[in-house]
């Protein structure tokens, strides 16, 4: 596979617009000339080994930092959207979404709420009958995706909330620290049967918890209650920061946020980043150690991009039983569908016909890049004999490289390149001419249909 030039003429200029030097100044301590820093700023050169070197060493600079990471993501969501039947064929190429990637992210970032908006109002159209009359019919953008966008766009990595969640475990034994704190600020607390999964009354200071949930729910539960009554302050900051463009999607993130410090507080990032390398991220293992259940820890493990003190880049997704995406989170180059379901050939699929047991895929997506892909069915019981129970299959994965950091990867064979599985993101977007499981054909290449043959599929897709 051909290994890519690195552009990060964004990550260049923000580093020396941070630092407050020019680029005379900046270029001398890097050690290059003025011109050869203004072409790499405006992306015309990639940065060179030594400048990387040179960045790490004069300013500190985390080298994991100048990774694709946002350019990545945004190239992969506008390769999406482009895909979408009102561009038609004519699909610019890679190398074009890159640099506008890089070059303007802002432009890309208003391109994809375009084309979201123009969905959203397909959506509507779609619906008309219902809608009309109504004070709603209005388009508005969905606050679900802009949250979820917020969250991809930081790397699912919250630094203030994180860090301030570190510190509340700091103090003593968790549950013990979390029931002084609710004492301390007038509130009772009560487990009952009948309760919901938790239950906040202001006026009285009650908080009330289910019963029927697990253990490690609860206490999650109890750490969310904890981040709205304390942290209050700094979740609302961290809103401010994000500009959402309506109250509705702000409400979401602050019940994110607060999740997020839940998750924080219960496996400490330090902590749980020594305990994850001690076990070779054995997840029943971490979920043992921090009392927490398989998918808070494999959401968690998705979380550890802490500059200068990063984990491994994971992938982390959950799916209902229609192959719904209902969580996604990538620090790898795996992208996933921004709509729509994944791909069927993943073995999170799969994970339903196996319960109780991890699954594991090798898989190759049709950029090159291979995987180690974990599975696991997921349920969520109601608590009691009528309620209903909720299942689900999460998806943690990493690049192949580092197999040898799992307890996952061992007795794989990753040297076989026939031992990997192709998988895609979305079908209308992969490239792939023989898949037997293809729903529709590539937006991207042109197709041959022959009434007289019929294979696999009622086309073929020429080279």
């Amino acid at each position: 596979m051909a290994v890519r030039k690195h552009y990060a003429g964004v990550k260049l200029r923000e580093t020396r617009l941070r630092v407050g030097v020019t680029q005379k100044a900046f270029a001398d301590r890097l050690g290059i000339s003025l011109p050869y820093l203004s072409q790499m700023e405006n992306n015309h050169r990639p940065l060179s080994t030594g400048v990387v070197l040179a960045l790490a060493q004069e300013f500190g600079l985390d080298v994991a930092e100048l990774s694709s990471g946002d350019s990545e993501r945004m190239v992969s969501d506008m390769r999406e959207a482009l895909a979408d039947p009102v561009f038609g064929a004519d699909i610019p190429p890679m190398g074009d979404l890159r640099l506008a990637a890089s070059n303007a992210p802002t432009l890309a970032r208003a391109f994809l709420e375009l084309h979201r908006a123009y969905r959203q109002g397909q959506e509507r159209l779609a619906s008309l009958d219902d809608a009309l009359g109504r004070d709603s019919a209005r388009i508005q953008p969905s606050p679900w995706e802009e949250v979820r966008d917020f969250f991809h766009y930081c790397d699912n990595y919250i630094d203030a909330v994180d860090r301030a969640a570190e510190h509340f475990a700091s103090r003593g034994p968790l549950e013990e620290t979390a029931r002084a704190v609710l004492a301390d600020h007038g509130v009772a607390l009560e487990i009952t049967p009948d309760a919901p999964l938790r239950s906040f009354d202001p006026a009285s200071g009650h908080l009330t918890l289910s019963a029927g949930a697990s253990p490690a729910t609860r206490r999650f539960q109890m750490l969310h209650q904890i981040a709205l009554l304390t942290r209050g302050d700094l979740l609302e900051a961290t809103l401010d920061l994000a500009r959402f463009k309506s109250d509705v999607a702000r409400d979401i993130a602050k019940i994110g946020l607060a999740n997020y410090f839940a998750g924080a507080a219960l496996m400490p990032y330090g902590a749980f980043h020594d305990a994850a390398r001690e076990v070779r991220h054995d997840l029943e293992q971490l979920a043992g150690r921090f009392g927490a259940s398989i998918e808070q820890v494999a959401h968690r493990l998705s979380t550890l991009q802490r500059p200068g003190a990063k984990g491994i880049p994971f992938f982390f997704v959950r799916v209902d039983q229609a192959g719904t995406i209902t969580k996604r989170h990538s620090a790898t180059r795996l992208q996933f569908a921004r709509y729509g379901g994944a791909c069927p050939l993943w073995n999170v699929h799969r994970a339903f016909e196996t319960p109780g047991r991890f699954v594991r895929q090798l898989a190759e997506t049709p950029d090159g890049v291979r995987y180690l892909c974990l599975a696991r069915d997921v349920l969520k019981p109601g608590g009691s004999f009528r309620a209903p129970t909720r299942r689900y299959a999460i998806g943690l994965g990493c690049e192949v490289s580092h197999a040898g950091r799992l307890v996952y990867g061992d007795d794989l064979d990753t040297g076989n390149a026939q031992a990997f599985e192709p998988i895609g993101i979305s079908c209308r977007i992969c490239e792939r001419e023989h898949c037997h499981q293809r729903s529709v054909p590539p937006i991207e290449r042109p197709i041959t249909v022959d009434p007289h043959k019929r294979g696999t599929l009622p086309y073929t897709i020429p080279r």
